[in-house]
């Protein structure tokens, strides 16, 4: 199996537009490099690729990575399909931008599927197909496992009825390799389960968003508090019950971080939260990253 990490950050990326904290201006200055927002591609072979997630930056994404070149027919490409973890717009908005591809199937948890205002738009374009989320299903060689995380919903879907999960982690597997990937970039509490759901990988792309609970209130003008940081729906990394300290006590598993929200000072490998994460065991890794599982 091979994945690719077409984005590594939160919704907004690094830089954010509008933002002139450190981390940005970074950037900026070509002292610290870019990220586009989370989208994670994978394959079995290297000729079927399904992407989980489908940010706004996909169309750069796709583009710049060598994998998805499109032929030999002209309107050929190597993407068959779309795993949704939920229906944010920064993990949806990207659908919009593959309306021309005909014959994806896009699955998402069933309050996603319900909802999320691309299915019917893109409709207009192209008859995709929405497959039910099962548990367990197979994908062109690869096996994926789904685990519920949490309910929470995003704005648009905010007077929403429909019951959850709302968001999902999954667990891709290649039975010929033994090579097995948990992507978790919404983890909103360490979730039920998600010890023994992890148990085993080979890695785990976890949610990276924010090193501490009160991380925006600060690092710029007009910050979000704590409690409104909390209910985005993302379980810091530091504190007793954060994600390093889950972390520590599986040192047998490679964990890798994304979804990092542009705030974050892990992003600057002299912070003293950088040097937290490394100790920890856990990785920092780029846009353009490829496993090989």
């Amino acid at each position: 199996m091979r994945a690719v990490l077409l984005g590594t950050a939160a919704g907004g990326g690094v830089p954010q537009w509008n933002c002139a904290c450190a981390n940005c201006e970074a950037v900026r200055d070509g002292s610290a490099p870019a990220r586009t927002q989370d989208c994670l591609a994978v394959s079995a072979d290297g000729r079927a690729w399904y992407l989980l997630n489908a940010s706004q930056d996909i169309r750069t994404q796709l583009t710049s990575c060598a994998a998805f070149r499109p032929g030999p027919g002209p309107r050929e490409t190597p993407l068959r399909g779309v795993l949704l973890t939920d229906g944010e717009l920064d993990h949806t908005l990207g659908l919009f931008q593959l309306k021309e591809a005909a014959g994806l199937r896009v699955w998402a948890p069933d309050a996603v599927a319900a909802t999320v205002p691309a299915r019917e738009i893109v409709a207009r374009y192209h008859g995709w197909e929405w497959p039910r989320l099962e548990e367990k299903f197979e994908l062109d060689g690869l096996v994926v496992t789904v685990l519920p995380v949490s309910d929470k919903r995003p704005k648009y879907a905010g007077e929403s009825t429909l019951d959850g999960p709302w968001v999902v982690a999954y667990r891709i597997e290649d039975p010929a390799t033994g090579g097995s990937l948990v992507y978790a970039p919404c983890v909103a509490q360490w979730p039920a389960g998600f010890d023994d759901f992890c148990a085993g990988a080979s890695c785990v792309l976890l949610d990276g968003s924010f090193f501490a609970p009160d991380e925006m209130a600060g690092a710029t003008a007009g910050g979000v508090g704590s409690g409104a940081q909390l209910a985005m729906g993302h379980l810091p990394m530091a504190g007793e019950h954060g994600s390093l300290a889950r972390i520590r006590r599986s040192r047998g598993t490679r964990w890798l971080y994304t979804h990092l929200n542009n705030t974050n000072p892990v992003l600057n490998p002299a912070s003293p939260e950088h040097a937290a994460l490394v100790e920890a065991g856990a990785e920092l890794p780029p846009d353009g990253t490829e496993l090989v599982l």
